[in-house]
């Protein structure tokens, strides 16, 4: 079997998986995106791949990239589908949505007085995020009237295309904590709490990991998630309310694993290249 991974460059998670691949005799060969020419009229040694992984950092490469090879007829873990869904939040809100999924009430709009009118319909605090972007940045919780309007003033000039529509959020009073479950090839095999006395739990920005254990319904809430998305390899993050309702926030498409294998003891690593063999011979 050819197998393929496409990178940015070479972090803990990709040296794990392509441990995990060795240990399975198979040899992968590194497609770095930086130096990733696509012919639109012919795929060259591209079409020779039976699977390639995506593990770009940036998520237009990785859209862009996948959406050609899709094109070609390449299998791809994930596919293009679940990249342009998870790594847009508008639509994976509408995803979830769509499935039924519970997800925080969630707001759009287009100029920033629209926006004041959203969030002081969900009442302060409110949540403002970029409708793509990862690691927990540029997320801001907002307390009052006279932060909002800062906040959304900062986005209008200095702001990128991202920033130019408003994703407003109802905020979660969650416990200093959230869940993070991984889904791979639609079962749910692990999961971690991530602690943390800041509002961002985010382990990028210093969120403690544990073992969180999979109750049934969680299962429930974190399989309806990938299929809403389209399935794959996606890590679901999950609120809890001061109630106990659960709520998906977002879901993951490139997925970082390293906090969490130790600490779940599951060897998530392998568990993936299990999954892309699969895709890349036609059983999944």
């Amino acid at each position: 079997m050819r197998v393929g991974m496409l990178l940015s460059r070479v972090r803990v998670e990709e040296k794990l998986l392509f441990q995990a691949f060795e240990a399975h005799g198979i040899d992968v060969t590194p497609i770095d995106d930086r130096k990733l020419v696509l012919d639109l009229h012919d795929p060259g040694d591209l079409g020779d791949y039976d699977v390639i992984v995506e593990r770009s950092i940036n998520h237009s490469r990785a859209l862009a990239a996948l959406e050609q090879l899709n094109a070609w007829g390449v299998s791809t873990v994930n596919s293009a589908h679940v990249a342009e869904v998870c790594g847009n939040k508008f639509a994976t809100t509408q995803a979830l949505i769509n499935e039924g999924v519970p997800t925080p009430r969630t707001m759009l709009a287009f100029t920033p007085e629209s926006a004041i009118e959203a969030i002081e319909t969900l009442g302060y605090p409110a949540v403002l995020k970029p409708a793509v972007g990862s690691w927990g940045r540029l997320i801001s919780k907002v307390n009052d009237r006279e932060a909002a309007e800062s906040i959304l003033e900062h986005k209008a000039i200095l702001g990128s295309y991202h920033h130019s529509i408003f994703y407003v959020q109802e905020y979660i009073d969650k416990p200093q904590r959230d869940i993070r479950t991984f889904v791979v090839g639609g079962e749910t095999i692990c999961g971690i709490y991530r602690t943390s006395e800041h509002r961002s739990t985010n382990t990028a920005l210093g969120g403690r990991a544990s073992n969180c254990p999979i109750t049934p319904e969680i299962d429930e809430l974190s399989l309806a998630a990938a299929r809403a998305v389209g399935g794959g390899v996606v890590a679901i993050d999950i609120l809890e309310r001061r109630d106990g309702a659960l709520l998906v926030n977002e879901v993951n498409y490139t997925m970082e694993f390293r906090n969490s294998i130790d600490t779940t003891g599951v060897d998530i690593p392998s568990r993936v290249v299990d999954y892309v063999l699969q895709v890349g011979r036609g059983e999944a």
